[in-house]
């Protein structure tokens, strides 16, 4: 633990990104101590008003302080961020494990439903799956949960099956332990370096996925300060008072920017031959 948080201080570009998402953490954690208004509290005499010293970043068209929302909404983004990749590495290492360790017919059906997966885009199945299952918020995580299952379960395949194929695997084999012991306690710790990379950079897409959706009006639905939702509201207006769609798609384009910078960080310190 200790050379890895040398080797994560030590690179630079790694640690600007976990100081970034550092930061975004403590907004949602604090959002109550940082924010000076509540997200929805709404100063009807300051409708659409520019950055000030009352309203850092502006009012919207509500009177509403977009500081204060898109602090909230760094809530909202983790939220769905954490839960999403959650249920999509959860589902993704289950059925990789299972896949990649019996092969044969059953790997086959899993990666056969996995392609059908695969064959849609990202914010197209998200969206199809809403659709079916209704905008809201926990159907929003469900659905990029499940957007993302295919890809861990992938990657976890391809790692057992190279995990697999140590002499300490076949001896265990060969001595008769039994097939889940092999799996929770000789293949999974090893394939965690890659897993967790992952996990890293699945943050990113759940958050920039959460918001196209909100931002079409399907994902997150207002009121919640969403940052998503912060742009779908400003539009209407973004001619005439930019500072409304500015300051959501800054907050969004720094929180995947760190995540992507981390992931890649991770990825070289923990697994080196991922390293292209």
């Amino acid at each position: 633990m200790k050379d890895f948080a040398r080797r994560l201080i030590d690179d630079k570009v790694g640690l600007t990104g976990f100081i970034g998402i550092s930061v975004v953490i403590l907004l949602a954690i604090f959002a109550p101590l940082i924010a000076p208004y509540e997200p929805d509290e709404m100063f009807t005499q300051h409708v659409m008003e520019g950055p000030s010293g009352q309203f850092l970043f502006g009012t919207d068209e509500f009177g509403r302080d977009i500081f204060s929302r898109i602090v909230y909404g760094a809530q909202v983004s983790l939220q769905v961020g954490l839960i999403a990749v959650g249920i999509g590495a959860i589902g993704g290492l289950i059925f990789g494990l299972i896949s990649g360790y019996f092969q044969g017919k059953v790997d086959q059906v899993i990666m056969r439903v996995m392609d059908v997966f695969f064959a849609f885009p990202d914010i197209l199945l998200a969206l199809t799956i809403i659709a079916v299952l209704g905008p809201s918020l926990t159907n929003t995580m469900v659905a990029i949960g499940i957007v993302f299952m295919p890809v861990f379960t992938r990657l976890v395949r391809s790692a057992v099956m190279t995990v697999k194929e140590n002499e300490y695997i076949v001896n265990a084999q060969a001595i008769g332990v039994k097939p889940s012991l092999i799996i929770f306690r000789h293949i999974t710790p090893n394939i965690m370096a890659p897993f967790i990379v992952q996990i890293t950079l699945a943050l990113s897409g759940a958050i920039l996925t959460e918001a196209a959706l909100s931002f079409l009006g399907l994902g997150v639905q207002p009121p919640n300060p969403s940052w998503g939702v912060m742009l779908n509201d400003a539009r209407a207006y973004m001619e005439f008072a930019p500072w409304t769609i500015i300051f959501p798609a800054i907050a969004i384009v720094l929180t995947i920017f760190c995540f992507n910078l981390l992931g890649d960080s991770l990825r070289d310190i923990l697994d080196p031959k991922l390293k292209q």
